[in-house]
């Protein structure tokens, strides 16, 4: 079932049309499968437990006898990787009823959040996760480990591309989390950019593994499902934490060779000195990489970390791919096969130089809606353009991002990304973690400000803190280095890994008034 065909970026850009034909079913497209070929190898108790096409297939189908008054409503699903979480969402296609997944480390405020607006009624859990679901009295939860009762076939229901299928919802970095609702057709328009970030991935021998929870889009759409639709074994494993020394002997045992790797996963990896052999393929998305990590993964890996770009609204929708052409540091790589990427200004037009990554409507990956937000998905477009909210240039065909769009700091007129100068700051020996925000001053609008998290054996100091400028004017711009630095224990992330600069910001906004008061005392 690929997509795409052979190494000649250029052709594949030229042919490739999406086809979506008039019945489509997510569940059916992952289960078209030989019955005894593996469809997920569950890793536990240190070993590879493979589950076949036949046996998934048939949990799919005793699941979806047990939804089977659902067709239409939300069903959420609350569980961390395993087979039955695959047998969940597919279960829920099969029915023609909308999955939501649910992550593990949500509060009860944030649970409360998505199952209230999307009206769910039915939640499929584990039973970590009945527990955790004990203050909604009103859902009917469903732990299929504890038995089901035996169902015998399930006849898929027919739908379409453009039926709802999955609601899955934003961070909620910037405003509360909104419901990206997407149809059938979501997980055909993932494929392209999937195969591309994994220079044609389907081939004899592939393997595919995450540790990105199946509960984002990263994970359920990035790699479960076109996994099993293209007829690659993904691996399944319950990780509490990401352990460089485990991920290695997962990778060993289960055979893996193509991996999504979110870049915290990467800079732990690379802190923890692991190298593996084996890979035929690495791919990254989430934020730009910068060159000290790609020059590190051609070492480790003995490969190029194939750079891919999306959001939940439309996914996979740029990509690098080494086999079609050499990647260029600080870039996200090219539209994939299928997208029309630009960057416009206001009046929606293709910019010159700077400005809003968007893709145009007709996407296969692209949201049908904000579910129950007509006004909030008005929004998001501009003419026949989604807009990202995130701010690029393009350059030689080449996707560059600068910032999400109030990330982009303002200085004495210049324009500043915080990605090159984190990425900077990282290649300096102390430097643990770093996140970079413009903070308020009343010359120059913005200065930039870097928070810092230190590696075990240095000290905070003012010498330091020089040295750091130092380094930032050296390698990145005398017109960026950051004018003020601030060393924190631990900085604010999302459950991905992403530094919340909006978090940072708001620190910086209550220095800057602190500052600002402490002046006019001194004045007076």
């Amino acid at each position: 079932m690929t997509t795409l065909s052979g190494h000649d970026y250029q052709r594949l850009r030229r042919d490739f049309a999406w086809d979506f034909p008039e019945h489509l079913n997510m569940a059916d497209q992952c289960l078209s499968h030989k019955p005894g070929g593996v469809a997920i190898i569950e890793y536990y108790d240190g070993a590879p437990h493979p589950v076949t096409y036949a046996e998934l297939s048939r949990m799919t189908a005793d699941l979806a006898d047990a939804l089977h008054a659902a067709r239409g409503e939300c069903v959420a699903v609350l569980r961390t990787q395993s087979a039955w979480t695959a047998a969940a969402h597919l279960a829920v296609w099969k029915s023609a009823a909308i999955s939501i997944p649910l992550f593990k480390l949500f509060g009860s405020d944030a649970l409360e959040l998505r199952l209230r607006d999307a009206g769910v009624r039915k939640v499929i859990a584990d039973a970590e996760g009945r527990e955790m679901l004990r203050p909604f009295a009103d859902l009917e939860i469903i732990v299929p480990e504890e038995g089901l009762s035996d169902a015998g076939s399930f006849a898929t229901r027919e739908t379409g591309p453009e039926d709802p299928a999955v609601i899955i919802y934003t961070s909620g970095t910037t405003g509360s989390p909104k419901g990206a609702l997407h149809g059938h057709r979501v997980l055909t328009g993932h494929l392209p950019g999937v195969e591309m970030s994994h220079d044609l991935l389907g081939q004899p021998g592939d393997c595919l593994w995450t540790p990105a929870d199946w509960a984002w889009i990263g994970g359920l759409f990035d790699v479960l499902m076109p996994g099993l639709a293209l007829g690659v074994p993904v691996v399944a494993a319950r990780m509490p934490k990401f352990e460089p020394g485990v991920v290695a002997k997962l990778i060993a045992d289960c055979g893996v060779r193509n991996i999504f790797f979110p870049p915290t996963a990467l800079k732990m990896l690379k802190a923890a000195d692991i190298r593996i052999d084996g890979l035929r393929s690495v791919a990254s998305g989430g934020e730009t990489l910068g060159g000290q990590i790609l020059d590190w993964g051609r070492q480790a890996f003995g490969l190029e970390i194939n750079e891919f770009y999306g959001q939940t609204e439309c996914n996979m929708v740029a990509s690098s791919a080494s086999s079609m052409f050499p990647a260029q540091p600080g870039a996200i790589g090219k539209p994939v096969p299928g997208f029309e990427v630009q960057v416009i200004g206001e009046d929606g037009f293709p910019a010159e130089g700077e400005g809003d990554i968007a893709v145009r409507r007709g996407a296969g990956s692209m949201m049908l809606e904000y579910w129950n937000r007509p006004d909030a998905t008005a929004e998001k477009f501009r003419g026949d353009w989604l807009v990202t909210g995130d701010r690029g240039v393009i350059e030689g065909g080449y996707i560059r991002f600068v910032g999400r769009d109030d990330d982009v700091i303002t200085s004495a007129g210049y324009r500043i990304g915080p990605s090159e100068i984190e990425d900077c700051l990282l290649k300096h020996p102390a430097v643990a973690q770093v996140g970079v925000i413009g903070k308020p001053d009343s010359v120059r609008t913005e200065i930039v400000k870097a928070y810092i998290v230190l590696r075990d054996g240095f000290e905070v100091s003012d010498k330091l803190s020089a040295e750091l400028q130092a380094h930032a004017k050296r390698f990145s711009a005398a017109h960026s280095y950051p004018r003020e630095i601030a060393f924190l224990d631990s900085l604010p992330m999302t459950v991905t890994g992403k530094v919340m600069r909006r978090e940072l910001r708001a620190l910086a906004v209550s220095e800057a008034a602190h500052d600002m008061s402490f002046d006019e005392r001194t004045r007076q």
